[in-house]
C-alpha cells in the first residue's frame, strides 16, 4: 500500500517528490568516505549520484524518515550511525532535509530496492567530480564544509 506522502508537489520553484517533504541520509565513514547512491535511470534525475532517501510520511521527523529510507534503499542500519547535523532547504511548499551521520560501526551497504544502480563509498574530495543529482550538487560544498568541521 502506497503512503500518502509518496506524491509530487508543484509550485513556483518546480515539482518535487514528497507531499510532506523529503529527506536523505549523508553517511560519513572516516575510513571509507561518504556513501552515495547511483540513482536508477527511470527515477527523477536518474543516472546521477545522490543520497539514499525519499518522501517523508505524514508527521514523520526528517531524521526518522532519512534513516527509514536509507535502511529501505541501502541497508544502512540505524544503530550503526550517529547524528552529526541536519541541513534544511525549505522553499515554503516543500522542504528537503539532509541528515548527516557518522558511521560508528562499519556496515556494508546493500541495494535493497530498484531505486539504486549502485551504492559506493567516495572520498569527500572526489564527490564534486561525479554526475550529481542537481539538488545535491548545489548543497555539496556547504555539506562538505560542515562535515569537515563536525565529522
Amino acid at each position: 500500500m502506497r503512503d500518502p506522502g509518496d506524491a509530487w508537489v508543484e509550485g513556483p520553484e518546480g515539482k518535487f517528490w514528497g507531499k510532506f517533504g523529503s529527506a536523505g541520509l549523508l553517511v560519513f565513514d572516516g575510513g571509507r568516505g561518504v556513501l552515495l547512491q547511483h540513482r536508477a535511470v527511470w527515477s527523477h534525475h536518474g543516472g546521477t549520484w545522490g543520497l539514499p532517501g525519499g518522501a517523508l510520511h505524514e508527521g514523520e521527523a526528517a531524521v526518522d524518515g532519512a534513516l527509514r529510507e536509507a535502511w529501505e534503499e541501502a541497508g544502512v542500519p540505524g544503530e550503526s550511525v550517529e547524528l552529526l547535523f541536519t541541513s534544511v532547504w525549505d522553499i515554503g511548499y516543500w522542504s528537503y532535509t539532509t541528515v548527516a551521520v557518522s558511521a560508528v560501526e562499519p556496515f556494508e551497504a546493500v541495494i535493497s530496492d530498484p531505486e539504486s544502480l549502485a551504492l559506493e563509498w567516495f572520498a569527500p574530495e572526489d564527490v564534486a567530480g561525479l554526475p550529481l543529482h542537481p539538488g545535491f550538487e548545489k548543497a555539496w560544498p556547504g555539506l562538505l564544509e560542515r562535515l569537515q568541521t563536525n565529522g
